[in-house]
């Protein structure tokens, strides 16, 4: 009886972990847009209390950045996809170490935070291809 009370009375199926809508780069690329701006402003600061808030400030971002790509990358995508753009393995590699220790979390250069713009926005455009199919 209790088989039949718990059945469940509709099968639902989905490439993700919940069915599409939860999933968006926009998430990374915000975080990411958030450390180039911390960076830009504690370069121009003098004041050495500033920079190390900011500096604490943009190492979190830079976390945050990879949380929001691992997320993208182990629950989002899946091998289908990683069939039709075989680059997406490499793509995402590359972006996390560029919010990482060796990019944006352990350097105050814009350009690693440019370079972890463009990156995610590869990542996006791909992204946004599979939402098409």
């Amino acid at each position: 009886m209790f088989r039949q009370i718990l059945a469940p009375t509709v099968a639902v199926s989905a490439h993700c972990d919940l069915p599409c809508g939860v999933y968006d780069p926009a998430q990374a690329r915000i975080e990411a847009e958030s450390v180039k701006a911390v960076i830009a402003k504690a370069n121009d600061s003098s004041d050495p209390d500033f920079r190390t808030r900011a500096v604490l400030i943009k190492e979190q971002r830079s976390e945050l950045v990879k949380h929001h790509l691992w997320v993208l990358w182990t629950d989002y995508f899946k091998p289908p996809h990683f069939e039709k753009y075989p680059q997406l393995h490499t793509l995402f590699n590359e972006a996390t170490k560029l919010a990482g220790a060796t990019g944006t979390k352990g350097t105050m250069d814009a350009e690693a935070a440019d370079s972890l713009l463009a990156k995610i926005d590869e990542i996006a455009e791909i992204f946004w291809e599979t939402k098409k199919a």
